[in-house]
């Protein structure tokens, strides 16, 4: 595996490649990721994923500074995985000046959800894919379906652009309790990673009560919402939503069985967690 941090070496190695796979990270890499690459693998051929914590998306009070950097272990993994290049770049790769035009989705899918919760998160994803697109150039990218608003944004952004990139969504990698694996999940006490699986249940919960034809989706919410703060977390949401656009179900819908999707955002301590569930 060839590691790589120069956008100019970049795109000279990966010259003629007309088949380019590509998983981009922020490292600190767990088998969800490694499943991202074995199915990056299945569609297209060389695999290149990046690893680059990119300071845009973060908010001036959350965790850039002690987000989990692993990259020799990383390394280990992506080779194990046969990626053929790993794209590192350092800051001054990809900023190397101030990044003054930006992507901005629209406000019903980026400033709702997590847009709500983490203002110019998505300007600051949409913007760094980008701009990995750019220097990757892929014929396909594999986004894994926990960050579902993420890859939702991503694969219309794509697609309004008219970029030659095909988007593929991986299912969720779950630990065997039901926990979404996440970097972030190192940052749970061994009580919290305990409790940690509620979250899913939860989701779980509601989606049954849906299938049962319990169709007010406010109350399920709400109620969700309690259960959770009752067993100590701190919610953001939990959200039914559809999953076209991400908007909430209205009475037609719902009577004409439009495909939904829960999500949830919530903290334990002080370790956020989102999840969500197809229904």
């Amino acid at each position: 595996m060839k590691i790589i941090s120069s956008i100019a070496e970049l795109r000279d190695h990966l010259r003629g490649q007309l088949r380019t796979a590509f998983v981009p990270t922020m490292g600190n890499l767990h088998e969800g990721h490694l499943s991202l690459m074995r199915l990056a693998r299945k569609h297209g051929d060389p695999v290149v994923a990046s690893i680059f914590v990119n300071r845009m998306q973060f908010g001036p009070n959350e965790d850039f500074d002690k987000y989990p950097r692993t990259f020799a272990a990383d390394i280990e993994k992506l080779e194990k995985e046969g990626v053929y290049v790993l794209f590192a770049p350092t800051e001054k790769d990809i900023y190397p000046e101030p990044q003054e035009f930006r992507i901005q989705p629209p406000n019903d899918l980026g400033n709702t959800l997590e847009g709500e919760f983490r203002p110019g998160f998505f300007t600051g994803v949409t913007t760094i894919v980008m701009k990995l697109f750019s220097c990757v150039q892929p014929r396909v990218a594999v986004f894994g379906k926990k960050d579902y608003q993420q890859l939702m944004i991503v694969r219309n952004m794509a697609r309004q652009f008219a970029l030659p990139t095909e988007i593929i969504a991986a299912e969720t990698w779950r630990a065997d309790d039901g926990l979404a694996l996440s970097s972030r999940n190192g940052y749970l006490s061994v009580a919290e990673r305990a409790e940690a699986p509620a979250l899913y249940r939860e989701l779980n919960l509601v989606a049954d009560a849906m299938r049962a034809g319990h169709l007010d989706v406010s109350l399920l919410e709400k109620h969700a919402v309690q259960r959770l703060a009752e067993r100590g977390w701190k919610p953001d949401y939990v959200a039914i939503r559809k999953r076209i656009d991400l908007q909430p179900p209205t009475a037609g819908d719902l009577a004409t069985r439009e495909p939904l999707v829960v999500l949830a955002a919530a903290k334990l301590g002080t370790t956020r967690l989102i999840d969500n569930l197809e229904i």
